[in-house]
């Protein structure tokens, strides 16, 4: 008799995601899809070592984020009008690739505009995350797809992420 072969997702705890890093003040929202498991083990927001996304954030704002502690990373992201979230608030992943999510259920997006009157703008780091580009738009935010920072998605150079990044970090107008 054959043994049954076995699922890893089977058995897999529901993941919870983390709060959005946001304020009065925030004017662009970066959303991912959901954070990897070294960020989920630190609790931070793109804590993997390899990520970009620091790094695209340090260069498009021309500060240094790296070298600052976790807290002060996020204090100078919501200083420059910039937040951040994910698209999922939970789901069920082995591992850390967005093509690995299951079970996906949506942060709750529907008092976006009336807690945030400022917020104008959303980059979605990826197309995981932009997969929701259309219903922001729809709801009028100006939407920006931009190239993943994993390094799971290490098609584009460092340099040619940067000009979409430096150009997305922009403050919307109006």
């Amino acid at each position: 008799m054959k043994a049954p072969e076995s699922n890893p997702l089977a058995q897999a705890p529901v993941l919870q995601g983390f709060p959005p890093v946001i304020n009065e003040h925030t004017h662009t929202l970066i959303l991912g899809s959901f954070p990897g498991a070294a960020s989920l083990t630190a609790t931070q927001y793109y804590a993997y070592r390899q990520n970009q996304f620091w790094r695209l954030v340090s260069a498009s704002l021309a500060t240094d984020l790296v070298t600052l502690d976790y807290e002060q990373r996020l204090q100078t992201l919501l200083a420059h009008g910039i937040g951040l979230w994910d698209v999922f608030h939970s789901c069920v992943r082995a591992g850390s690739l967005d093509s690995a999510i299951r079970e996906g259920k949506l942060n709750d997006f529907s008092g976006l505009r009336a807690t945030h009157p400022h917020l104008r703008k959303l980059c979605f780091n990826g197309q995981t995350a932009g997969k929701m580009a259309t219903y922001f738009q729809q709801h009028g935010y100006q939407t920006l797809i931009l190239p993943s920072s994993s390094p799971a998605h290490a098609t584009r150079s460092f340099a040619d992420k940067l000009l979409d990044w430096q150009a997305g970090l922009q403050p919307a107008p109006g």
